[in-house]
């Protein structure tokens, strides 16, 4: 039965980013998807382990009609399930994702009536234990005396058997051993462990080979040269179109082993081909060949050509909705990048109007304090003329000093100065000159705060002679009995450049 359409739009805005994040990773379309991550309660991490592992989509069969399984090794590797066919599919076997344990910690549990008969010796044991760590506690050189006797035996032991790696140095070793005992090759081995191809070929939508060697057997080398090294099985292998995933060991190492106990391996040689098999489950992985034992080349290329175009329909059907998943995945992703790009867009070209929106209220502010201040220099300039013009002495009858002044606008004015007053005289003379021509003012005070400055020079033409005010001096010392002088102002620059602003 089809899986009913997901409503996304009823799903929380966590339960869309959790299946986003593990769509991304597994390549599975929104309908197998879902349901697994509700199984697992939209724990991502959780959803992505069981995906792995081999949970399908569907629900699965309650416990209690599934049989009990044999090995109860195998039942862990299985536990997260596989589909089951149905009556009208091949009756295919389940592949197991094997995630490789230390030896010391696969055991096996002892027959029951065994554990009975070893029982009165398991409890003398655990008494003589006992007894031995009081007997130790009261004399403690014993215990260093043994443990340096079991050491170098340890020691010993070790050197007899092949040393635990983890799955890429095992990897590793298979591949060196392998290219020492035949020779160079071109046969691509995987250089992982059993778990990594097991997902690679799972993610990838590609054919795993599977080859377990057992040094032991006579038959392992002949098999090797014979048939694997083969020039038309090589050749058909590391083909690329075949989509196969070579992973090889040897079941010495504690990885190989389990890997042989898990696909239910009896006898060495063995080729296993494990491939993703849509017909059972949107998850499953199977084995549709087994090869078992020594086997002509021409017989193991048929049996490995023939599971692989019986699979190759349903794969491409696979790969072609995986593929049109993921046109969509992209074309979302684009229109979202877009969308994204025009906001972007929108956002900065608001930022620039907002910018100049305060730029230009900036400047009208600035240019309206510079208007007020204007206007407030001048109210005061105007005032402490005013002011000034009322201290000013008249004209002097006698020892006076008469100075010719040229004013800016092309006036001339003759004037008598007392010989004892400061330049400052003669430059206040000139500031307030305009105020002098009329009536002035009686009761005009000086501005508060405001700090006047002469913006003009008096200057003698030839020789040209500055007069400076900031040199002090009365008239007299500094110019003499009479003098012709140039007003120039100083202030034309600065006007000019204001205008220009």
């Amino acid at each position: 039965m089809a899986t009913p359409t997901v409503d996304l739009d009823q799903l929380t805005e966590d339960q869309q980013l959790a299946l986003q994040q593990f769509s991304a990773v597994t390549d599975q379309d929104v309908e197998s998807a879902v349901p697994l991550l509700q199984r697992c309660q939209w724990n991502v991490q959780i959803a992505i382990s069981r995906f792995f592992d081999g949970e399908p989509a569907e629900p699965v069969v309650p416990e209690e009609t599934i049989p009990p399984p044999q090995d109860t090794r195998r039942a862990e590797t299985l536990a997260n399930g596989f589909g089951r066919p149905s009556a009208g599919r091949r009756n295919l076997e389940p592949a197991p994702r094997v995630v490789p344990q230390p030896e010391s910690q696969v055991t096996q549990q002892a027959p029951f009536i065994l554990s009975v008969v070893t029982f009165p010796f398991r409890l003398a044991y655990g008494v003589f234990s006992k007894f031995f760590s009081v007997f130790t506690w009261l004399f403690p050189f014993l215990p260093r005396m043994f443990a340096a006797r079991s050491t170098s035996q340890a020691r010993r032991r070790d050197t007899s058997g092949r040393r635990p790696l983890n799955s890429r140095d095992t990897a590793a070793r298979f591949i060196r051993e392998f290219e020492e005992e035949y020779g160079s090759h071109n046969l691509p081995f995987f250089e992982g462990g059993y778990a990594q191809a097991f997902d690679q070929a799972k993610k990838e939508l590609k054919f795993l080979l599977v080859l377990l060697v057992s040094p032991e057997h006579d038959d392992t080398s002949s098999f090797v040269k014979d048939t694997l090294l083969a020039p038309e099985v090589a050749n058909f292998i590391k083909d690329p179109q075949n989509n196969i995933i070579i992973w090889a060991g040897n079941v010495q190492d504690a990885e190989a082993y389990q890997v042989s106990d898990a696909l239910s391996c009896t006898k060495f040689p063995f080729a296993g081909l494990i491939v993703h098999t849509p017909a059972v489950s949107s998850t499953a992985m199977s084995t549709v060949a087994r090869i078992v034992g020594p086997t002509p080349p021409n017989s193991f290329l048929s049996k490995i050509q023939t599971a692989i175009a019986q699979n190759s329909e349903p794969l491409n059907r696979a790969r072609a909705t995986r593929a049109e998943h993921q046109a969509a995945r992209n074309l979302r992703q684009a229109q979202d990048t877009a969308y994204e790009r025009s906001l972007a867009q929108d956002r900065e070209r608001a930022r620039q109007r907002k910018e100049a929106e305060e730029a230009r209220k900036r400047e009208e502010r600035e240019q309206r304090e510079r208007e007020e201040a204007k206007e407030r220099e001048a109210r005061n300039l105007d005032q402490w003329r005013k002011w000034r013009a009322r201290s000013i002495a008249p004209e002097p009858s006698e020892d006076a000093v008469r100075i010719s002044l040229r004013m800016p606008s092309g006036d001339r004015i003759i004037r008598k100065f007392a010989s004892d007053a400061q330049m400052e005289e003669l430059y206040a003379f000139v500031e307030c000159y305009g105020v002098l021509q009329g009536d002035v003012p009686s009761e005009t005070e000086k501005p508060t705060g405001y700090e006047h400055e002469y913006k003009f020079l008096l200057v003698s033409p030839m020789p040209r002679e500055a007069f400076e005010l900031g040199k002090g001096g009365s008239i007299k010392e500094r110019i003499g009995r009479s003098g012709n002088l140039i007003v120039e102002r100083t202030d034309i620059e600065s006007d000019e450049e204001e205008e220009e602003e």
